[in-house]
């Protein structure tokens, strides 16, 4: 399943790493941001749960960056 989500970022570079963080959360199977449209879209593993996915996916990128936001 794939799904879009809009998100909030300042710039290239950290839409970068929120893309990495996002990556690295079990239950993504493959995520993607595009910084000029303000987008991320995940696809997920077979039989994960998108809402408790994107919970540790909004998570990971305020690790790495702490005022992006992810609208879910």
């Amino acid at each position: 399943m794939k799904k879009s989500y809009k998100i909030e970022v300042d710039c290239a570079a950290c839409a970068d790493k929120m893309e990495q963080a996002a990556n690295k959360v079990e239950g993504v199977k493959d995520a993607s941001v595009n910084f000029m449209l303000l987008k991320m879209k995940v696809e997920f593993e077979e039989g994960a749960d998108p809402a408790q996915v994107m919970s540790a996916v909004r998570e990971a990128c305020k690790k790495v960056e702490s005022d992006c936001e992810v609208f879910f």
